[in-house]
């Protein structure tokens, strides 16, 4: 098969749209098949506004157009719907192409609380944009039903994966500072509402791994914490591992891919009772969610960590991958027009519907 995957969010980004589709992506090639990726660097890019790290394309539909002209892939899905996506979705339809969508971001939220856009508008502007897919992959079925409520139909639950491999109780960073160590990885961004974990009266040490525009304000107004900055790789599992509690203090994320790799390396996890950790969290077991975060934190502590190994084990990116693959529909373009089918790997797990 040959496979187009047009994103908005792309390498040199670090995130967890990134890391999700280069898993995904990396599994396909190793299934034998045949992988595109068109992505903002490929383009012309201006500054998202509020964001320079993220680059957005300029004369995506000519791009675009000319690029799965060339590619003329067996599938297509359109992961962001940002003016790659749109200019995909233009594409698809003008040409009667079916493809599947999917939904990390909720970008309602984002958009009513920077910007003022009511989120009535917004929702609107997801219908529009995902209602034409064939189907749309979603994190969490919480996130499903939130989208069902809103009027989005042909929902499937996509939940995300970790690489035990990569992620894992050993070797661990020493961090040199007294412990307890609670961590933070990710995006230092607003959105994150890191400063209602750096609020947080905990004993031990604070520890923030990424990187971001608010950073040298927040290092000011709590020197007390140590910021690592943004680790990759090895050296970002040894710092998960060198950690006692992993707090994700975000009320916005779809999923939370680093709650999952934070199980992977021991960690238990503290978070907040709303979408994304009341679907990854299992209370009790590999983490909590309390409205009081510093509880949440301090009962973690207390949390055995073979029990969040045994539940990242259970989240492999070859199923996250096979849901993907399961309902990807297959262009066959013919002089007489363009039929569909679906895309299938004999013997393959039955994904969740929301």
């Amino acid at each position: 098969m040959r496979f187009t995957l047009v994103t908005d969010a792309w390498l040199p980004q670090v995130n967890g749209v990134v890391r999700t589709w280069q898993q995904v992506t990396g599994k396909f090639e190793q299934w034998g098949h045949t992988v595109e990726v068109i992505h903002p660097a490929l383009f012309r890019t201006i500054s998202a506004p509020r964001y320079p790290e993220i680059k957005l394309a300029i004369g995506a539909k000519s791009g675009v157009r000319r690029m799965l002209d060339e590619q003329k892939p067996d599938a297509i899905h359109i992961a962001t719907e940002g003016p790659l996506g749109q200019a995909a979705r233009k594409y698809c339809r003008k040409r009667g192409l079916g493809f599947t969508t999917s939904y990390h971001t909720q970008f309602p939220m984002y958009l009513k609380r920077y910007f003022g856009i009511p989120q009535a508008i917004s929702y609107r502007f997801i219908r529009w944009f995902h209602g034409a897919a064939e189907a749309t992959l979603v994190p969490t079925a919480t996130v499903g039903r939130e989208l069902e409520a809103r009027g989005l139909k042909n929902i499937v639950v996509w939940r995300r994966g970790v690489d035990t491999d990569q992620f894992k109780p050993e070797p661990r960073h020493d961090y040199g500072l007294p412990r307890p160590i609670f961590l933070y990885a990710g995006r230092v961004a607003i959105e994150k509402n890191i400063e209602a974990f750096l609020g947080l009266n905990l004993p031990g040490s604070m520890v923030v791994v990424g990187d971001g525009p608010p950073r040298a304000a927040l290092e000011k107004r709590f020197p007390n914490v140590h910021f690592a900055g943004y680790q990759f790789g090895e050296d970002l599992a040894a710092h998960y591992a060198g950690a006692d509690v992993f707090v994700f203090p975000s009320k916005t994320d779809t999923f939370g891919v680093v709650m999952l790799e934070a199980n992977a390396c021991g960690l238990p996890v503290a978070a907040y009772p709303v979408t994304g950790p009341i679907d990854v969290v299992k209370q009790g077991v590999t983490g909590y969610v309390d409205e009081d975060l510093a509880d949440a934190a301090r009962r973690a502590l207390d949390l055995d960590p073979a029990d969040c190994l045994a539940y990242a084990n259970e989240n492999s990116w070859d199923a996250c991958a096979q849901v993907v693959l399961d309902h990807l529909v297959r262009l066959d373009r013919a002089e007489t027009g363009v039929s569909e089918s679906p895309i299938s790997t004999p013997g393959a797990a039955k994904p969740t519907h929301g």
